[in-house]
C-alpha cells in the first residue's frame, strides 16, 4: 500500500513546513499550523486541469471589452470597472455581517429581472433561510436559482449543466472536495476548490463571485494565492455603528484598482449612494474647531471627506495618540512637523484624530487635512467656512503637489466651498476665481494665515 504523506499548512497564510511550528516564520501566526494529508490526484483530476491551449500571435488573439454584462446597480458597476467581464473571477470579502450575501443577491436578482439565468450556491444557509432574506430584498425572479451544495464536484456539474450568466459561491471556505481527506476551510482544500472553480469559469466563460471569509485581522482567510488567482478582489468597509458600507477594489485586471462604491445599509437591503460627498457631510458641525473638509480621491472619483481632531492637556505620564481612518504612524510624522516647524509644541497633548463616517483614506493628499484639524483644535479656532484644504507634508515642512488636483477643486467647488488651501507646485490652469478662491502655499508656516 502507498504511504500516504502528510504536511504542515499554515490556516493564515499558506506557508508549508514537514513539521509542526508555533509560529509561522511567513505571516507570523502563532499556532496555526495543521497537519493535512497529501494525496496523488492527478490521475482523478488530470483532465479537469488542463487548458489544452496552443501558442498564438496575440495580434491574431480577438478581445472585445465591450462584452461585459452590467450588475443594475451603478456603485458595484463602477468598482468592477464598468460590468462584469465574461470568464472572470471575483472574490469578495469582509467582517461577518456586513453584507456580502446581501448585496449579491441584490445584484443577481437585478440580473434575473432583465432575463438572465443565475445561480446562487450557498454552503452557509438553507434554501428557506435564502428565501427569507430574498422576501425582505424583493428577490422573487423566477431564474434566479439557488442551490445548497458543499461538494465540489456537484457545483460543477450543476454549473455546467445550469450554464448561468453568473454563479456565486457563499462562501469558498465551506466548500470541499472529496479527493482531499482535509476539512473544510484548510488551506488545501480552498486552495483545491477555488482552483478548480477558477479554471471552470474561464474555460466556460461563465463569471463566478467567490465569497470569502476574513481573519481577526481583517485579510481574506485561506492562502494568500487566492487573492493572486482571481481577476478581482473586492473588500467590504464599514462597521455595525455606521449605517453605510464602502466596497473596495483592490485588485481589478479589467479596471482601476482602489475604486470604491458607497451604499447605505436599509431594511430592504443595501441602497447606492449616488452623491457620497454630501453623504458623507450631512452631519457636519458648524462652526467647530478641530473638523476641516478634505477632497479625497477613491479611485477615479473625488469624494469630500470630513477630517475631526480632538488636542487636549493629557492627564497621565504619556500622551496617547489615537487615529481612525488614517494611519497613526502619519499622525506621529506630522505632530512632529508641526513641534519643529511651526511651534505648535503637542508633546504634552492627547491627540485623537478621525475620519468622519468611517471612511479609511491612505493617500498623502490628507496629510495638509490632519495637519489643519490638529492646529485648529489646538488653538481651539474654527477654521475659515466654505474652505477645503488638501496636500502632502514633507518631513522640512514643504507642501509637495499631489495628482488629479483639478478634479479635486471641481468636486469642491460643485458642493458649494468657496476656498481652497492647495500646494503652491500644482499647475495654474484651474477654475475661473468667482466659483472658488485658489489660495497656494509652499509651507507649513504659511498655513495658519490663511487658514482661519
Amino acid at each position: 500500500m502507498k504511504k500516504i504523506r502528510t504536511m504542515f499548512f499554515c490556516q493564515n497564510c499558506g506557508q508549508q513546513s514537514p513539521k509542526w511550528l508555533g509560529k509561522c516564520p511567513s505571516c507570523s501566526e502563532w499556532n496555526s499550523f495543521v497537519e493535512e494529508e497529501i494525496r496523488d490526484t492527478e490521475a482523478v483530476r488530470s483532465a479537469d486541469i488542463r487548458f489544452e491551449g496552443i501558442p498564438q500571435s496575440i495580434d491574431a488573439i480577438e478581445a472585445d471589452e465591450g462584452d461585459r454584462v452590467s450588475t443594475g446597480i451603478v456603485e458595484m458597476d463602477r468598482v468592477l470597472g464598468g460590468g462584469i467581464v465574461g470568464g472572470s473571477a471575483i472574490l469578495v470579502g469582509g467582517d461577518p455581517g456586513i453584507g456580502k450575501s446581501t448585496l449579491l443577491l441584490q445584484v443577481l436578482e437585478k440580473m434575473a429581472e432583465r432575463g438572465a439565468t443565475v445561480l446562487y450556491v450557498s454552503g452557509e444557509e438553507s434554501a428557506r433561510q435564502i428565501k427569507l432574506r430574498g422576501k425582505r430584498l424583493g428577490a422573487s425572479a423566477k431564474s434566479l436559482l439557488i442551490l445548497v451544495e458543499v461538494d465540489l464536484e456537484n457545483i460543477l456539474n450543476r454549473i455546467q449543466e445550469i450554464k448561468p450568466a453568473v454563479a456565486v459561491i457563499d462562501s469558498i471556505q465551506t466548500v470541499y472536495s472529496s479527493t482531499l481527506s482535509s476539512a473544510p476551510g484548510s488551506v488545501g482544500q480552498v486552495r483545491e476548490a477555488s482552483g478548480r472553480l477558477i479554471l471552470m469559469s474561464k474555460k466556460t466563460g461563465i463569471p463566478i463571485f467567490l465569497v470569502g471569509h476574513v481573519t481577526k485581522d481583517g485579510a481574506i482567510a485561506g492562502p494568500k494565492v487566492l487573492e493572486h488567482m482571481v481577476d478581482t478582489v473586492l473588500y467590504f468597509e464599514g462597521d455595525s455603528g455606521h449605517a453605510f458600507r464602502v466596497i473596495r477594489g483592490i485588485k481589478n485586471r479589467f479596471g482601476p484598482t482602489h475604486e470604491i462604491g458607497v451604499f447605505e445599509m436599509r431594511d430592504t437591503g443595501l441602497m447606492e449612494v449616488s452623491n457620497p460627498s454630501a453623504f458623507f457631510l450631512s452631519e457636519r458641525p458648524e462652526g467647530a474647531a478641530g473638523s476641516v473638509v478634505v477632497p479625497s480621491m477613491e479611485g477615479t472619483r473625488p469624494i469630500l471627506i470630513e477630517v475631526q481632531s480632538l488636542v487636549s492637556p493629557t492627564s497621565f505620564g504619556m500622551p496617547r495618540r489615537t487615529a481612525i481612518g488614517v494611519d497613526h504612524n502619519r499622525v506621529s510624522l506630522l505632530t512632529a512637523v508641526m513641534d519643529k516647524i511651526c511651534g505648535i509644541h503637542l508633546g504634552g497633548s492627547d491627540i485623537f484624530l478621525n475620519v468622519a463616517g468611517g471612511v479609511k483614506v491612505e493617500e498623502p493628499a490628507i496629510d495638509l487635512g490632519i495637519v489643519s484639524a490638529m492646529t485648529s483644535s489646538f488653538l481651539d479656532r474654527p477654521i475659515a467656512a466654505g474652505t477645503v484644504v488638501f496636500g502632502e507634508v514633507g518631513l522640512t515642512g514643504e507642501i509637495r503637489g499631489i495628482s488629479q488636483t483639478e478634479v479635486r477643486i471641481k468636486e469642491a467647488a460643485r458642493m458649494g466651498f468657496t476656498r481652497c488651501i492647495l500646494p503652491r507646485t500644482v499647475a495654474r490652469e484651474i477654475l475661473p476665481e468667482k466659483q472658488i478662491e485658489l489660495i497656494r502655499i509652499g509651507s507649513l508656516k504659511e498655513l495658519t494665515e490663511h487658514l482661519f
